[in-house]
This record gives C-alpha cells, structure tokens and sequence, in this order.
C-alpha cells in the first residue's frame, strides 16, 4: 500500500537553502513563475510568464488587463496547486504601481492529479517598474 506524504508540497526556500512546505511553497513557485521571463531558462524555455515584460512600463488602468491576463495564465500553466477564483484591482498609483488580491483554492496534490481543496488562499501581489512581489494573506474563511 502506497503512503500518502502528508505535505506533497516540498521544495527549498530560494533564500535560505533550507525545507519549504505547503502552502509558502506555492508563493514561493507562484514568485519564481511571475519573475521568470519565457526564454531565460535555457532547457526550460516556455516556463515563466509574460508579468515580467509588462514590467518597467508605467502601470496605467490600460496595461491591468494584460497583467490579469499574465498572472492567471502563468498560474494556470505552471502552478496547478492554486486556483484562482477571484482577482481585484486594490490599487494602481500614479508612479506606476499596481496592488492586485487574488483570491482562490489551495489543492496541495493537484500535481498527483487529486484536486481536492484543502482551503481558500489570498495572496496580494504588487508590480511596479522595478518587479513583482508576492504576499500571502490570512486564509479565508
């Protein structure tokens, strides 16, 4: 009989070398994906996502569309273990900056082909000309 691994989740944290589980794996691979432009991985070269070309453009009401675009694409492609149900515009300032909250499912064995939902996720990301960052919010309940 085979073992379920309670966390299939698992990987390295990027900064410190050290075990990376779960959930903070996820924002970790959901980091690397929207930071990564396609092409810069030399045997990877359809892995990333095109945030980074909408990136150094001033962030206008115009360009929030193709970022939606962008961000959920790239997560639907590459991040099977988060689904996005939901994303707003929090806030786009005049110097170019974006605040978007996605909301979605949290499906820890998607990758095995078992899409259960374990729980809904919030993440707020934040673009701006110099990139993108990832933060996780409080699970909703």
């Amino acid at each position: 009989m085979a073992r379920r691994s309670p966390n299939p989740s698992v990987g390295l944290n990027a900064a410190t070398g050290r075990i990376l589980e779960g959930w903070p794996h996820v924002v970790q691979s959901l980091q690397d994906i929207f930071t990564t432009r396609f092409g810069s991985r030399v045997m990877r070269e359809w892995y990333g996502s095109f945030v980074p070309h909408l990136m150094g453009r001033t962030i206008t009401p115009n360009e929030v569309t193709p970022f939606f675009a962008a961000v959920t694409s790239a997560i639907e492609q590459f991040e099977p273990r988060y689904r996005v149900t939901r994303i707003q515009v929090v806030e786009v300032t005049r110097a170019g900056a974006l605040h978007v909250s996605l909301e979605g499912e949290y499906r820890p064995r998607a990758m095995f082909g078992d899409y259960t939902v374990e729980g809904a996720r919030r993440i707020d990301a934040y673009a701006n000309p110099d990139g993108v960052l990832i933060e996780t919010r409080e699970a909703l309940a």
